[in-house]
Order: structure tokens, then sequence, then C-alpha cells
């Protein structure tokens, strides 16, 4: 058990706008929890976490990194409410090129060729890519050069109607897909960037017609990705990869996206595809 301290008042740290009592109760509400709930989750007294959020007694650090575990608060925003406790902040942040990060980065790069002759790709927070494998590149082909350029964000690539939308065969059940992928990230992190991009994504050109693929199968395990390619119509389902009890901000922000095939056609079209990109790379 947690043993809350009644803590003398504390201050709220330089720079800090908000008390750290607000931050955690406004945290509590995004989860949809009442006092009692955190309260019995935290193992402390609903007088005691009461006491923290309306700022009358201040909580020690301790407690502050066990409310936030409770609350499944991201990394990156349990710094910002340490600081505003008055604590110094304990989660790093590190470009992926630290030396510190090279195991890391080398687990993402074998996952990724590993994947082949499937698509697989690596993003951040926001969704710019990070890295991608080989057969990434075959469903890009005809993507005007702009907005490929650095850094390009995968949603606003495959929603844009410049972009990989004309050729998604399914795009009304994709785009409602993304978007409620989004608003879960949002719901989650309370991620202003997020908020902005799925503001972006929502005044893009919305599908005029729902096409027969448009339809939803209730006998479907997920919602597939149907591009139409050179190869004809290929068709993936995708998971997502996050890295397991991280304590570097990146790392806790990194996900890696793999795409299967959905059917067979799919998954002869991209071996063939890939022996054809390896013949042309042959000397």
């Amino acid at each position: 058990m947690v043993r809350a301290m009644h803590t003398p008042l504390a201050s709220p740290a330089p720079g800090s706008a908000t008390p750290v009592g607000t931050l955690l109760r406004e945290w509590r509400q995004r989860r949809r929890l009442s006092q009692l709930d955190l309260a019995l989750d935290a193992d402390i007294s609903t007088r005691h976490l009461s006491y923290v959020e309306t700022g009358r007694a201040a909580p020690s650090r301790a407690m502050v990194l066990h409310l936030a575990e409770q609350l499944e608060v991201p990394l990156r925003e349990r710094n910002t409410l340490l600081t505003a406790a008055g604590y110094a902040p304990i989660y790093r942040e590190r470009g992926l090129d630290d030396p510190a990060l090279q195991a890391a980065r080398e687990a993402v790069e074998l996952v990724l060729r590993a994947h082949e002759p499937n698509p697989a790709l690596a993003v951040d927070r926001h969704w710019n890519l990070i890295s991608h494998n080989q057969p990434v590149l075959l469903l890009l082909q005809g993507v005007p050069p702009q907005l490929l350029e650095p850094p390009l964000n995968v949603l606003r690539l495959s929603l844009h109607p410049s972009g990989l939308a004309p050729k998604i065969v399914n795009l009304a059940a994709w785009r409602n897909h993304l978007f409620e992928r989004l608003r879960h990230q949002i719901a989650v992190s309370a991620d202003p960037v997020l908020a902005a991009l799925l503001e972006e994504l929502q005044s893009y050109p919305a599908p005029a017609d729902t096409e027969p693929h448009d339809v939803f199968d209730a006998s479907a395990v997920a919602v597939p990705l149907q591009m139409r390619t050179a190869a004809g119509v290929l068709s993936f389902i995708s998971t997502i990869t996050v890295f397991g009890t991280p304590v570097d901000i990146t790392l806790s922000e990194l996900a890696v996206e793999t795409f299967f095939p959905a059917d067979a056609a799919t998954a002869q079209a991209l071996r063939h595809m890939s022996d054809g990109q390896a013949a042309q790379l042959q000397p």
C-alpha cells in the first residue's frame, strides 16, 4: 500500500501554470474515473486524493508517480506532473541517433526488414515517418514528390486527395478507421498536435459515394486497407507494436505498424513485386 502522507502545501514549480492537483484531476476525468475509483486503484484514501486535487495537500514525488501510473499517463506528461509538483523530471527524451538508443534502433530496423516482403514502417507519436522497409516504397509509386518530403506524416499521406486516397478502394471505411484510431490516441494522450491533425484530416474531401468494398463485413476481424496498384487491388490488415515498459520518452512514443496480406492474392503479388525489385537492383 502506498502510504498517503499529508505534506505541507508547496508552491507550484517556477514556470508551471497549472497546479499538479488540477492536472491529476484532469487526467482522472479524462480516464472517466471517480475519486473513489482512483483511490481504490491507488490504495489511498479518497480524502487524501481530494486534498491533493484541490491543493490542500502537496503529494510526494512517489505519490505523483504512483497516481500517474494508475492513470496510465504518458511519460512525457508524467514529467509535466512532476514539474508542476516542484520535482525534477525523471524521464529522458533522446533522439533515435543517440548512442544509448542504438539497441532499440537496431531492433526496429530488424523488425522492418524481417517483415519483408510485406510493408512495415515506424512512426513517432504524431505519425511522422521514422523508418520503413523496401515494400513500402512499392505502395508509394505515383505519389507527388512534395508529399514525400520530410517530415512525412503517414496519416496525412494516406488521406490527402493528392496522396494515397485515390488509390484506396475502401476509402470511406479506412478513413473512419483512422479517425477512430486518432480520436482514441487523443483521448489517451491529450496531445494538441494530434487534435490539430485530426481536424486537418477531417477537412479533406470525403468520398462522394460508398463503394461496395466500404460495406462493413460483420465477419471481418479488422478493417482492411485495400489499395489499387499495378499488380491489382491489394488488401492488408495491420498491427501496431510498441516497446514494453520503456523509460525513455522517445521509445515510449515510437510505434511500428506492420501490414499483413489479407488474402492469398495479395501475398502472391507482394512476393512477385519484391522479386522484381530485387532483380532490378542486381548488377
